[in-house]
């Protein structure tokens, strides 16, 4: 028997009037446990219902002892993880990755969840700390969790919920109390002028500039950031008003026990609520800084990494009258990038032409990063980081022979965070499995390996389905699943991707990708925030229609392909969400019948074979990748059908079939 909706049999019916007319019934069927989401429940309706409705939603379900407890910020829920022996469970688990600005705030991630269900296990928070230039939420410019993720609504109806800080740690207790994982995105770099860099010179790499002229990037330009800011410090005074009591060495010794990193911040811009204050201490250590040439050196991309010089004719003025110089390579090559407003920590010293001394690593820098990630986890109980950018790999030999202690900055946090007890934390690579020499020197399937990577995110979003790149790449994924120590995944959308620039990658087949997604054992899967949704887009759309562009904030209408007024404007494609509803029903039956387990290949997919199936337990799964045709899927003997997408689209057919025996 296929299964049907109500949106398909009601066309005259908006998903407003379904909702309305019908929410009782599809609440009591998540109360009563009878499917793991709430039924025809819209993100675009679930993140705008009361936050009264929600908790009373959560107490029907789980009881008021485990709501009660979950909403205590002093109370830690345990992971439905507790007990893993290590982070294998990424190599199998379907994973939404959410950028909080597109819904808003804290609170409206359990209620986007409510729609989620079973098939999807676990939860990528987009990067979480308070923002730099452009508000990129990569631009870090503090350990301080972003504050416009404030749910006023949340602290309205829990009064001592009253800090954003509080607000993350019971949202996570909630999305462990729905039994679903949790992960941080770690970023192995802060926005260029951040506050770090001023607390920390020699965490970071700063170059001495004249006009266009790099006259040294070597660490004697960290000390002498440290004597500029100090100097600014006696003259200006503390900014929270205490006296300096202590000399220039134990202020920035980040090990001393005499002052915390807190009382020290406090002492350079103020307390953290007084936003504008740090913001104008922050300008004016900056300003300090560039008078005397020295500014930190920017991010770069792929190889050859290093070799920067500045272009004499390329240069902007900001607002308070600075000129900066834009960054290039000497040798640029195919992938080569340099992100201008983000600077990378110090992991390794660089005291000749540039050039990194992987023998020579910057142990402060190591040990810093590593217990920050490691307090943040424990703070709000994560269980996995998506490690950004992580085909960073700057040595020109490729990957060495022997990995030290010293090889990778994410695989250094990961083992850190596991051997303080944390066995289970996992580690989710952004990588692309490119060719070698690419996005990093070496093989980057190898340096998955060696920096212990669970998980990667991979490049199946980047290519049309069914596309010759998008099947070679699929059977290369499965291969590597089977052969190697992590597993690629079946990325559905990034929120990289959800761009007008990729719209040609998802005109059509986005049902095959969720159905292969949630369906195929073999591979993890990743899809973004409102892919479910997300409008065909045959012709662009709006840009408040793309998470992409919520990544960062532009306001300058000028930027006509980044500018965006007013928030994120969900998807209408209301045919895909009802398609993609029966797939999480049925995922359901099939998990209670099966666990997923009893998986065998009938026919793998391939650059020359486009029909997959594949077997569990008493359930046959077929999916027509080709690109262009509709081929005719043979009936089976002995199986009924229970799903096929043929209404949804002619092409990109998928089924499922059960034994009848």
């Amino acid at each position: 028997m296929i299964i049907k909706d109500t949106m398909e049999n009601n066309p005259i019916q908006s998903p407003f009037d379904v909702w309305r007319n019908g929410h009782s019934e599809y609440k009591s069927a998540y109360f009563n446990h009878e499917a793991s989401f709430i039924k025809q429940l819209i993100p675009e309706i679930s993140v705008g219902l009361n936050v009264f409705e929600i908790f009373q939603i959560l107490q029907s379900r789980f009881g008021t002892d485990k709501l009660g407890q979950a909403i205590n910020p002093g109370y830690t829920f345990p992971s439905p993880l507790e007990g893993k022996i290590n982070g294998d469970w990424l190599k199998t688990t379907n994973m939404v990755g959410v950028n909080i600005r597109t819904i808003g705030n804290f609170l409206n991630l359990i209620k986007y969840l409510l729609t989620t269900g079973n098939c999807h296990d676990s939860i990528h928070i987009l990067p979480i700390w308070e923002p730099g230039v452009v508000s990129s939420l990569y631009g870090k410019i503090s350990w301080n969790i972003n504050p416009e993720f404030f749910s006023e609504e949340l602290k309205n109806a829990i009064p001592n919920l009253d800090t954003v800080e509080k607000q993350l740690k019971v949202v996570t207790n909630l999305i462990h109390m729905m039994g679903k994982s949790v992960g941080l995105d770690v970023i192995p770099h802060t926005d260029r002028f951040s506050e770090l860099v001023f607390l920390h010179p020699q965490m970071f790499e700063w170059v001495k500039r004249k006009e266009h002229h790099i006259l040294a990037v070597n660490t004697q330009n960290g000390c002498e950031v440290e004597d500029i800011i100090w100097e600014y410090l006696v003259q200006k005074g503390t900014a929270d008003g205490s006296l300096i009591s202590y000399s220039k060495t134990v202020f920035f010794d980040f090990k001393n026990p005499i002052l915390s990193e807190k009382q020290r911040l406090e002492v350079l811009f103020g307390h953290v609520a007084d936003r504008e204050n740090r913001l104008h201490r922050r300008l004016e250590m900056m300003q300090q800084l560039l008078y005397h040439g020295l500014e930190t050196l920017p991010v770069t991309m792929a190889p050859p990494y290093r070799g920067l010089h500045l272009v004499e004719n390329d240069f902007i003025y900001d607002k308070m009258g600075n000129k900066w110089y834009n960054y290039q390579f000497d040798k640029p090559e195919a992938m080569s990038r340099v992100f201008g407003p983000l600077t990378r920590y110090k992991f390794y010293h660089a005291e000749s032409n540039q050039q990194l001394e992987f023998d020579n690593p910057n142990i402060p820098a190591w040990e810093y990063v590593c217990q920050k990630y490691y307090e943040c986890q424990q703070a709000y109980n994560f269980d996995f980081m998506r490690g950004d950018m992580a085909h960073v790999q700057p040595r020109s030999n490729g990957v060495p022979e022997q990995i030290d202690a010293f090889y990778d900055p994410l695989k250094a946090i990961k083992n850190y965070v596991v051997k303080q007890g944390v066995k289970h934390f996992g580690f989710f690579a952004e990588t692309f499995i490119a060719p070698p020499d690419t996005m990093g020197y070496g093989n980057e399937i190898d340096h998955l390996e060696a920096i212990e990577a669970d998980s990667t995110l991979g490049d199946l979003q980047a290519t049309p389905v069914g596309s010759e790149v998008f099947m070679t790449i699929l059977e290369e994924y499965i291969n590597i699943a089977e052969t190697r120590e992590f597993a690629p995944n079946f990325t559905m959308i990034t929120a990289d991707k959800d761009d007008p620039r990729f719209d040609g990658f998802y005109k059509k087949g986005n049902h095959l990708r969720y159905f292969v997604g949630i369906f195929l054992p073999v591979l993890p899967s990743y899809m973004s925030l409102g892919f479910e949704c997300r409008n065909p887009h045959l012709e662009r759309g709006p840009n408040e229609e793309y998470s992409k562009l919520y990544v960062f904030q532009i306001n300058d209408d000028a930027e006509t392909d980044k500018v965006t007024h007013g928030p994120f404007v969900w998807g209408k494609n209301y045919g895909l969400f009802a398609e993609i509803e029966k797939m999480k029903l049925l995922f359901e039956t099939i998990q209670k019948e099966t666990q997923f387990t009893d998986f065998e290949w009938i026919s793998k997919p391939s650059k020359t074979n486009f029909v997959a199936e594949w077997s569990i337990g008493n359930y046959l799964f077929v999916v027509n990748f080709h690109a262009n045709e509709k081929l005719s899927l043979s009936e089976k003997e002995n199986y009924e059908i229970v799903y096929t997408s043929i209404s949804l689209e002619k092409n990109h057919e998928c089924r499922i079939y059960k034994s009848k025996v």
